[in-house]
């Protein structure tokens, strides 16, 4: 059966819109929800951010996010059962977010086998070293169908964006600039030069552009330059609040779609 990303990518070519939040935020028992009114209004796809202690690349909303979901008791195990029948209400890919060092504690080849059980589609881990990742994971990874999806930054040499484009099988994940999640899509020169740059190497993976979407005005900028793009930072503050998921979800997609 053809990887749910890869399907996604053959039948919709632009404007591609992807979803960040944090497992077990705000409520411990919300991500159900969330993952199904977010299909109900027509996302993508779904990057479902596995929570832990010291996310590093993350601005202070999705810090604080993770922060919460911990404290609600969100652990990988717990995730895995929450999903454990997602695939009776939602067909659009699924991927899980996080830092290496829980899953590896979870166990590599165990948390690959719950991905596939469980039907999800990739991973974006970000500490997770390409080199590591090619020598000990890949193998693991193409048994259970899982896209690993790695991330490019301005910083990033043309090399090394062609060996990621060489492994990947999902998509390429460009980091709009070398800051943590949730600082506001500037596009300068700066950016549209590194946009321009990576459009011009010809790759064959698709793209998506991500940190600093918060709003439909950087959604279009950002999709003039790849694919589609990820909003996180500002749809995890938008589910803050005391009215229900739902409306918080449907308040805030009316302006992207």
């Amino acid at each position: 059966m053809e990887n749910r990303i890869t399907s996604l990518f053959r039948n919709k070519e632009k404007n591609v819109l992807s979803i960040y939040f944090t497992a077990g935020y705000p409520e411990l028992n919300d991500t159900r929800t969330i993952i199904t009114v977010l299909e109900k209004c027509g996302v993508d796809l779904i990057e479902i951010g596995m929570p832990f202690s010291d996310p590093v690349a993350d601005g202070p909303v999705i810090q604080q996010s993770s922060e919460a979901a911990l404290n609600n008791g969100m652990t990988i195990n717990l995730l895995f059962s929450q999903l454990k029948e997602i695939r009776k209400d939602v067909s659009i890919p699924l991927i899980l977010m996080g830092y290496f060092n829980p899953v590896m504690q979870y166990g590599i080849e165990n948390f690959c086998r719950k991905c596939s059980e469980t039907g999800i589609d990739g991973t974006i881990i970000p500490d997770l070293p390409l080199e590591i990742f090619e020598a000990e994971y890949k193998e693991i990874f193409e048994e259970n169908s899982l896209s690993n999806i790695f991330l490019i930054t301005p910083q990033s040499s043309e090399e090394r964006i062609r060996k990621i484009d060489s492994l990947s099988t999902g998509f390429i994940y460009m980091v709009s600039a070398s800051s943590t999640t949730g600082v506001k899509l500037m596009l300068n020169e700066e950016q549209i030069s590194y946009f321009d740059m990576i459009s011009h190497m010809n790759l064959q993976s698709k793209r998506l552009i991500g940190f600093g979407i918060s709003d439909k005005d950087s959604f279009v900028k950002a999709c003039g330059f790849a694919n589609g793009a990820i909003i996180g930072s500002a749809f995890v503050r938008a589910l803050a609040g005391d009215s229900t998921i739902e409306s918080k979800i449907y308040a805030f997609l009316e302006n992207f779609l």
